[in-house]
């Protein structure tokens, strides 16, 4: 009989695969990959706030809420600057390291509510959240990524077009009446929205390679971008399903298991162009 955490796992696995194989090349073709690197100090930092309020009000379910309005908020805070002026880049490094210097206060701060406190739950804790907890996923947390994923993932699916436009020319699109800074915004709140209702699953750590590598490698196999969608997406899909699995055997973290997978296969594909 199959055990129901084991279930749960694979049906999280494949909503994650289905958002970040369709995410994926946006990334990529858009630039974006270092916007990932902002999302990691957001989510952290609004993981750490989470815990905080989670203890102080006794409601640990505020983590994913408190972490999701933070990493929107950081990203339209980068929009907002680009818009400004300042470079994607330069925009990304300013609030990334002021966002890290937040998150290192926010740690000061957990470790003192802690203190005060009879226990820490393990589930919630900020390990869990770096190295993921796929198989700790309740059925709650399950439907809410189910509910939020589908969501996102019909935002997504009707802007589509538009975001590939935006990636291969803006302004064109602007000439037919786009606005190329709302469409940037919503991008980025979308990756920024996505991030955070993966990331107990996915982990921190892998987050930025999970979220790339499927995009790039399907470019290398393909410039057509329905090929390099459909790749992105077999692909996501396939390493998923196979870290959960070998996981379940072999009892190592399936966020490790796909972030090597992924590398290699970039890796052998990158060596024999």
């Amino acid at each position: 009989m199959i055990p129901e955490y084991l279930i749960r796992a694979v049906l999280a696995s494949i909503m994650v695969s289905v958002l970040l194989g369709l995410l994926s090349p946006l990334i990529n073709t858009k630039g974006l990959a270092f916007l990932t690197h902002a999302l990691f100090h957001s989510l952290l930092f609004g993981a750490v706030l989470g815990m905080i309020l989670g203890l102080l009000f006794e409601n640990m379910g505020l983590v994913m809420a408190v972490a999701l309005l933070v990493t929107i908020a950081v990203v339209l805070l980068i929009a907002h600057l680009e818009k400004l002026g300042f470079t994607p880049d330069s925009a990304v490094g300013i609030v990334a390291s002021f966002v890290a210097g937040l998150t290192v206060l926010g740690f000061g701060v957990l470790y003192k509510v802690m203190a005060s406190r009879p226990y820490f739950p393990l589930s919630e804790s900020i390990v869990s959240y770096l190295t993921g907890e796929i198989f700790l996923i309740t059925l709650n947390n399950l439907v809410v990524l189910v509910v939020g994923g589908t969501l996102l993932f019909f935002v997504m699916l009707f802007l589509y077009r538009d975001f590939l436009y935006l990636s291969f020319d803006p302004d064109g699109l602007e000439s037919y009446g786009g606005n190329v800074r709302a469409y940037l915004m919503v991008l980025y709140v979308l990756v920024g929205a996505i991030g955070a209702l993966i990331v107990q699953t996915v982990g921190l750590i892998t987050l930025q390679v999970v979220a790339v590598l499927p995009g790039a490698i399907a470019l290398i196999v393909s410039k057509d971008i329905r090929k390099v969608i459909g790749v992105s997406l077999f692909l996501t899909l396939g390493v998923q399903l196979s870290s959960v699995i070998l996981a379940y055997f072999t009892d190592i973290p399936p966020s490790g298991l796909a972030t090597i997978m992924l590398g290699i296969i970039y890796g052998v594909l990158l060596f024999r162009r």
